[in-house]
């Protein structure tokens, strides 16, 4: 995702209901520790998101699920008062959302309960979504966290070097993820879908 934000929303940061009266309906904006960061859904982003969604929304009808995906809503971890995550895609736990507090007026999560997978599509600042978003959605307890990175743009010390597309498959073991890397036409290995039958090619270059 795009780091591109207005030097004036810089200038103090933000708290999350301050945030969500300036940008809670605008879904190009997340905020991470007061901090608003614009996430530039570019075509080829939102193709791969779309992509992940139509194969996932899927397996969750073949599985018979109380599941459905929700695109753009925000994750607002219930342990901090300065951010608000915006994932690409997310599933939801539809028997989990009478524990949330916020969802009956808004499109707000708060529980790690309520989310079985979720996925980003890395765009420029991929930092986020290697390093500060492993963290916190391992916090959560959510099971399974994709990083799409189909332009090979995070840092080698992540997807190695030469760099090149790389879906990283996070999941979560005895509270930290346990990250599984596929490339090319390896298939990709989902403990939430067993079922799943794509390769990291047919994922990454859905944009291409």
């Amino acid at each position: 995702m795009t780091i591109a934000v207005d030097q004036a929303i810089q200038q103090k940061p933000l708290s999350f209901d301050e945030f969500l009266a300036r940008h809670g309906g605008d879904n190009r904006y997340e905020l991470i520790d007061g901090e608003v960061f614009d996430l530039e859904p570019t075509g080829l982003h939102e193709e791969i998101a779309a992509f992940i969604t139509a194969k996932i929304c899927v397996q969750i009808d073949a599985m018979g699920l109380p599941w459905f995906v929700l695109q753009r809503g925000l994750l607002r971890p219930s342990n901090t008062g300065m951010t608000a995550f915006r994932p690409d895609v997310v599933v939801v736990d539809r028997g989990e959302l009478i524990k949330e507090p916020l969802w009956s007026e808004q499109s707000i999560l708060t529980l790690g309960s309520s989310i079985k997978f979720v996925a980003e599509v890395v765009s420029s600042n991929w930092q986020n979504d290697y390093a500060r978003k492993v963290e916190d959605y391992a916090v959560l307890g959510i099971s399974e966290y994709w990083i799409a990175d189909y332009a090979g743009l995070g840092g080698t010390r992540h997807i190695g070097k030469p760099k090149q597309p790389t879906l990283s498959v996070c999941t979560l073991v005895d509270g930290e993820y346990e990250i599984r890397q596929f490339r090319g036409n390896e298939a990709i290995v989902s403990h939430t879908f067993l079922d799943l039958k794509l390769t990291a090619e047919q994922v990454l270059k859905t944009a291409g």
